[in-house]
């Protein structure tokens, strides 16, 4: 255990609007020693992959979800009477409005009331709104439904990057563990559409939320065996604990004097992920270039019938197994992530200045990724014809996958490194975001697809892609410079030095990683 005495010439930080200045009279800080065994950082290599492998169930089962509806739209369609498509693509849409809303509510309150009751609620709750569409007696119940199955299915995406960020310290091991993640979150949308596909023409459409349910059910058990991981909550209830047992209250956590009231949740609290999204650059471009290529995965659920059903003739089932060339791609990313995180590792051995760079560890897979994305627009647009081999366009799957899934990886492994214990609101603005996107575009992909044709409409995404493409390249130039001016990232650097102070017993200077006339070339 570490204290640290707040009388002993501590300093305060400019402080983001929510953040509480510690400087509390007469009383001990607690802090984890840097070896000390209940820090999550410092768990088992086992138990931290069990916490990361029981998120990722988490959040597979809210991604597989969210494509649930798309193969099955035509057979509940069929039942209720339903003939509009603008109607049919709503229990889809919806479910995205609320993945809209949920990581407002969900992302903050995991730091300020920990990770694993947040989780628990959310996921309980989740799996009986499943329950209900499955159940659901009309369409208009079913579309609600969805809608709120959506709200607290965006917990563990909102959350999730904020767990690994609290078990992993390194940008390495921290890395790896969101990028099995993420692979995790494109795997879920490519699913939902070939179990849709399949399971409504043979044993009815209720079937794929029934496979839901049950798979969230198996999902739950591992879920309440999680641990706490959030240090500050930890902290907590050691100090609480300390207090019982000397009877002294001059022990405290951090996080107890963070005010708890509903007005501060309301106002402050709940807030941070729009206040992240409006007032931080990276947070702000980061959520662009992500709902992008978000947007366009889901325009996909609605362009996918339009080239493969109606120019190759595909069935619901066979059309839906054409994002597993997605999810090939998606392979194949992780694969060039690991290659990416062997060449830093190798330069940061030899000491390489430009791997010291922040913007370095991540940013360059994003550069990388916007060809690909890019390419993937022109391939299946100019390809998709019936003169050409229907092979053709579902390779165009492939490179959309590597460049999608390295966009996600990069993007979101570099906020999570920027915000840290913030990481949660960051990803929460970054789901809000690309959510909404998510929500909206498909309702624009088959008038686009039937007025433009399939070539100029996918040209239209490739040429919009060559724009969001500047932006990792943006961040490597002036990133150091965007987080000098975030109050978040200074804050979290005081965060850092008071923390060492208390280890080492003296003043630690504030020092800002110099990264300019960065030499690439070492």
């Amino acid at each position: 255990m570490t204290t640290k005495d707040n009388d002993n010439g501590s300093t305060r930080s400019s402080l983001p609007s929510d953040v509480p200045s510690e400087d509390h009279d007469g009383r001990t800080c607690l802090y984890f020693a840097p070896d000390d065994p209940e820090s999550p950082y410092n768990w088992s290599s086992w138990k931290k992959c069990f916490v990361v492998l029981v998120s990722i169930l988490t959040v597979t089962n809210s991604t597989v979800s969210s494509g649930l509806a798309s193969n099955s739209s035509a057979y509940f369609g069929e039942e209720w009477g339903i003939t509009s498509r603008s109607l049919l693509i709503l229990p889809t849409s919806l479910f995205l409005v609320g993945y809209v809303l949920g990581p407002i509510v969900f992302g903050p309150l995991s730091e300020s009331y920990g990770r694993k009751d947040i989780m628990v609620v959310a996921f309980t709750l989740y799996t009986l709104f499943t329950l209900g569409c499955a159940l659901a007696p009309n369409f208009a119940s079913f579309v609600i439904l969805r809608f709120i199955t959506g709200i607290f299915a965006a917990c563990p995406i909102a959350v999730v990057g904020g767990t690994c960020a609290d078990v992993y310290k390194t940008a390495e091991s921290r890395g790896r563990a969101m990028a099995i993640f993420m692979g995790a979150t494109t795997f879920g949308p490519c699913a939902g559409p070939i179990i849709s596909g399949y399971l409504s023409p043979s044993v009815g459409w209720r079937w794929s939320f029934w496979t839901s349910l049950i798979y969230a059910g198996v999902t739950a058990v591992p879920l309440l065996l999680v641990p706490e991981t959030f240090a500050p909550i930890l902290l907590r209830t050691r100090a609480r604990k300390i207090r019982k047992e000397t009877g002294e209250d001059t022990m405290y956590a951090p996080i107890e004097h963070e005010r708890k009231d509903m007005a501060h949740i309301i106002t402050v609290v709940l807030t941070r992920p729009v206040r992240m999204f409006l007032f931080e650059a990276i947070v702000l471009f980061s959520c662009l270039y992500l709902a992008f290529a978000y947007g366009i995965f889901y325009m996909f659920f609605q362009a996918f019938p339009i080239i493969f059903t109606d120019i190759y003739g595909f069935t619901p089932g066979q059309e839906g197994l054409v994002f597993l060339s997605i999810g090939v791609g998606a392979c194949i990313a992780i694969g060039i992530y690991i290659l990416w995180d062997m060449i830093m590792a190798r330069a940061r051995a030899r000491n390489a200045r430009w791997a010291r760079s922040e913007e370095m560890n991540r940013l360059p897979l994003a550069c990388f990724a916007g060809p690909f994305l890019i390419a993937s627009c022109f391939w299946m647009g100019w390809s998709a014809r019936a003169d050409v081999h229907w092979i053709v366009p579902v390779l165009g799957g492939v490179p959309f996958g590597i460049g999608y899934l390295l966009i996600f990886m990069a993007l979101l492994n570099y906020l999570v490194d920027a915000y840290k214990i913030f990481a949660a609101s960051a990803m929460a603005a970054a789901s809000m975001v690309r959510s909404a996107a998510g929500a909206v575009l498909p309702f624009a992909a088959r008038p686009m697809y039937t007025r433009l044709g399939v070539p100029w409409a996918c040209s239209l995404l490739g040429f919009l892609s060559v724009a969001m493409a500047v932006i990792p390249f943006v961040f490597i130039w002036k990133g150091t410079k965007l987080r000098q001016r975030s109050k978040f990232c200074q804050y979290l650097l005081q965060r850092e030095r008071e923390e060492e102070e208390a280890r080492v017993g003296r003043e630690v200077p504030v020092v800002f990683e110099e990264e300019k006339s960065v030499d690439v070339r070492a």
